[in-house]
């Protein structure tokens, strides 16, 4: 497995795994159009940190996020991690956010947060890694 920055230039790449995981498994409806913009988003925020995972050249996974400042510390915020379907269940993601983790560690955050839905399999998966439900913050969202 190799671990590569995920840069702007990486996006093209990319747009085929977000839209096989999202469209396939969670029917959603992206368009190569609309992830683009939504991983262009996150990659040119300002301190902006993601890694493509590799496996024989070929791409299996990202992750994307980014670091924020607060009075005690950098956080990073965690906004996507996609793996293959083809790879999940083997792993392979619980490798991934380890070295994720190592790494943003290394580059000074004491705390990783991130939104996920409030869904078994996201709680099985993050709750293995010991991730917990944060009970300081809540999500506040209005329709218009």
């Amino acid at each position: 497995m190799e671990y590569k920055i995920l840069k702007v230039t990486d996006i093209e790449k990319v747009i085929p795994l977000y839209i096989e995981y999202y469209n396939e498994v969670e029917g959603a409806k992206w368009t190569e159009e609309t992830v683009y913009s939504r991983i262009h988003q996150i990659v040119t925020i300002e301190d902006s940190y993601g890694l493509i995972l590799s496996d024989n050249n070929s791409i299996i996974g990202f992750a994307m996020g980014y670091f924020a400042q607060y009075d005690d510390g950098k956080v990073y915020n965690l906004i996507e991690i996609v793996i293959s379907h083809k790879y999940r269940r083997k792993g392979i993601g619980t490798m991934f956010m380890k070295e994720l983790e190592k790494r943003v560690k290394e580059l000074g955050a004491f705390l990783i947060q991130m939104e996920a839905v409030n869904v078994e399999m996201h709680n099985n998966f993050f709750g293995k890694l010991g991730y917990k439900d944060c009970t300081n913050l809540i999500l506040k969202s209005k329709v218009l």
